[in-house]
């Protein structure tokens, strides 16, 4: 198949992407130019290779002469393919605006490493995705992980860098381990190591349960849903900027490719199942928003609204599973549309946030939100197109967050109108999904209206000035996709019916179509008309303002404001803080203000990362206390580790010499 030939050649052209420039002088310009080229091509190649995939969705392998692995280590599917889309257009648009954002000359001493491991990223993602046996899987897995940790602790002379490096690796190897059990269980299970459903009842109700947990344990890691999020917000927050949007945007999105496509291959799934991952996403998606109202640092409030749409995708996911048990073709359709679109939605208008944030950063050194302000006069490119960012993350028409959040509420509420636990389940979880939305939109009130809005309250920020086109012209591209999704739905509609008939399973979803359950063209009409009347009003006050007329605002007899006299992240969400502070728990300094001249006060806040500095920090601590005494036999004299490894060999031979009498015995009876 054609589309295979060119995604096997984009894999390969953006795996080697790096390596030209390993052997060029640390400040040339074209070893990161060349980087950038061939990472481009190959991600347009990827691009072509996947729509053609989707635009004719048939299932097609590539022959290799292995045999241990029966010829046969990567395919493309529909499913595939549509996860395909967002790694190739991340790769290629991070690494234009890596050009500007990320100078080889300013940075001289990582920037060959940068190139080098993202272009292992895009490949490792590329081949796990196309990967048809376990070795395969496991193989762009591990070097998925391994690029993404480098690229996290790109700047190690941090220790923050370090400590989000080392928190992640932990973590992903935990989840490698625990895939390594799963396919070992699966090989156990089926016979083959080969990512195909099993023939026929070879699989027992207590075997499947176990696949399946051991499958959520393990990609969820990696998909950073609630409460195996952990190593995230370090992890967003000390990348480069556009390493950050491809980890939120595209990384996270690996995990939940692997719980799709397990799910696909398990027949008759159980009712629970859909149901834990709705419960798991409403968790998600609510926890995700309250810890991200609490952050003062743009990146890391970013990154928990990444832990929040992962749990929207969830709640979708959790929905079609259900209708895939119950028989229920119109959940299945629904759910998994809502949750297919927003993987792709979240990959883009996060992605644009994230590209956004790194702008921010670029152009005055800080992500903390209260040392910003009035930056869309000196960052007129970089406001709006943040501005398209927020918009869709918050689920609000004319874009695409929108659509994608609606065909999970309306599948919430088609389900919520049946009788028994299920029905109880999705009546449940559509006003939360509401909630989550209404957070969202509070979270980025505050953090679009702090940080570009009202006037500068540090010399960074009176000082900024707009980005390269470099880094614009990404940004410019996400926004458009996000716009175009959301004012033409139909455009996606016979992509994701493609998708779902590839993983429905059982349930036969051929008669339904996504068009014959919602009403695409009456939303794409009503955006449109929603996006001529915003642009309506804003070219009248545009016009009306040609004239301008510098006046202060009403001050109550003060005729003196300053920047220190407006609203800061922190006041903005306080109320909404001190509503969900039995899991915030937010500790900071109060200003105590005393006397009739008191002197100056600062108010100080900080909400802890609820798993990792409460549990596993703590916990650890605990174990190093309980295993402290073991320390007396650490003294570095060799000697001793001599002694030490004498009785070890001592005690193991007077081990395993009974064991030896006793099989001799047995063999010569």
């Amino acid at each position: 198949m054609m589309s295979l030939d060119l995604l096997i050649f984009a894999l390969t052209l953006t795996a080697v992407s790096g390596l030209p420039g390993l052997v060029m002088s640390r400040t040339s310009l074209w070893s990161q130019r060349i980087a950038a080229s061939l990472m481009s091509i190959g991600a347009l190649a990827g691009l072509i290779g996947a729509f053609g995939a989707l635009r004719v969705p048939v299932y097609a392998t590539a022959n290799f002469p292995w045999p241990a692995m029966g010829n046969s280590l990567l395919g493309i599917d529909a499913l595939s393919a549509f996860f395909l889309v967002p790694i190739f257009l991340m790769g290629g648009l991070g690494s234009i605006y890596s050009l500007g954002y990320w100078p080889q000359r300013r940075h001289p001493r990582d920037s060959k490493r940068l190139h080098l491991f993202w272009g292992g990223l895009v490949a490792g993602m590329a081949l796990l995705v196309l990967s048809k046996h376990a070795m395969a899987f496991l193989l762009g897995w591990e070097v998925m992980a391994l690029s993404a940790f480098f690229l996290i602790s790109l700047e190690d002379q941090r220790r923050e860098c370090r400590r989000a490096g080392l928190t992640y690796l932990v973590a992903a190897h935990i989840g490698t381990l625990t895939l390594f059990g799963f396919f070992v269980f699966w090989r156990w299970a089926t016979g083959s190591y080969t990512l195909q459903p099993p023939a026929g009842d070879a699989l027992s109700l207590g075997v499947m349960n176990g696949l399946f947990f051991i499958a959520l344990l393990g990609f969820g890691l990696k998909a950073g849903f609630m409460p195996l999020h952990f190593w995230l917000p370090g992890a967003h927050t000390q990348a480069p900027s556009h390493v950050s949007a491809m980890l939120s945007g595209v990384v996270l999105k690996m995990g939940i490719y692997g719980i799709l496509r397990i799910l696909s291959l398990l027949p008759d799934p159980p009712v629970f199942w859909g149901g834990a991952l709705l419960v798991l996403g409403v968790a998600s998606g609510l926890l995700g928003v309250v810890f991200a109202l609490g952050q003062h640092d743009l990146k890391r409030l970013l990154a928990y609204h990444s832990v929040e749409n992962i749990g929207i995708i969830l709640m979708g996911m959790g929905l079609a599973m259900m209708g895939r048990s119950l028989g229920r073709p119109e959940w299945v359709v629904l759910g998994m549309a809502g949750c297919l679109l927003h993987v792709w939605n979240h990959s883009f208008f996060k992605s644009l946030l994230f590209l956004g944030a790194g702008a921010v950063v670029h152009a005055t050194g800080t992500r903390e939100i209260d040392r910003l302000g009035g930056l869309a006069k000196s960052m007129p490119w970089t406001a709006p197109l943040f501005l398209v960012g927020a918009v869709a993350i918050c689920g609000l028409p004319p874009l695409n967050g929108f659509v994608s959040e609606w065909l999970v509420f309306l599948g919430l509420l088609q389900a919520g109108m049946t009788r028994g636990t299920s029905g109880a389940l999705a009546m449940v979880g559509a006003p939360l999904l509401a909630m989550v939305g209404a957070l969202a939109v509070a979270c980025f009130v505050k953090v679009y209206g702090t940080i570009f809005l009202g006037t500068a309250r540090t010399k960074a920020a009176v000082q900024a000035q707009e980005v390269p086109f470099s880094m614009r012209g990404p940004m410019i591209v996400l926004a458009a996709v996000c716009v175009l999704i959301g004012l033409v739905p139909m455009l996606v509609a016979p992509i994701l019916d493609a998708v779902i008939a590839n993983i429905a399973g059982e349930v036969d979803v051929r008669q339904l179509s996504l068009t014959s359950l919602a009403p695409l063209e009456i939303i794409g009409a009503m955006s449109a008309l929603l996006l001529l009347c915003i642009l309506s009003l804003w070219l009248a006050l545009f016009m009306k303002d040609r004239v301008r007329r510098s006046v202060i605002t009403w001050d109550c007899g003060y005729a003196c404001p300053t920047s220190r006299m407006q609203y800061t992240a922190s006041s903005f969400a306080r109320t909404i803080v001190a509503m969900f502070g039995w899991i915030l728990r937010p500790r900071g300094q109060q200003p105590q203000l005393q006397g009739s001249f008191p002197d100056p006060a600062t108010l100080q806040s900080h909400v802890d990362e609820v798993v990792l500095d409460r549990f596993i920090i703590p916990g650890f601590h605990v174990l190093e206390q309980c295993f402290g005494w073991f320390r007396r036999f650490q003294q570095g004299l060799t000697q001793h580790y001599i002694l030490y490894i004498l009785i070890t060999v001592i005690l193991m031979l007077g081990t395993l010499l009974p064991f030896r009498e006793i099989f001799t015995f047995l063999i010569t009876r």
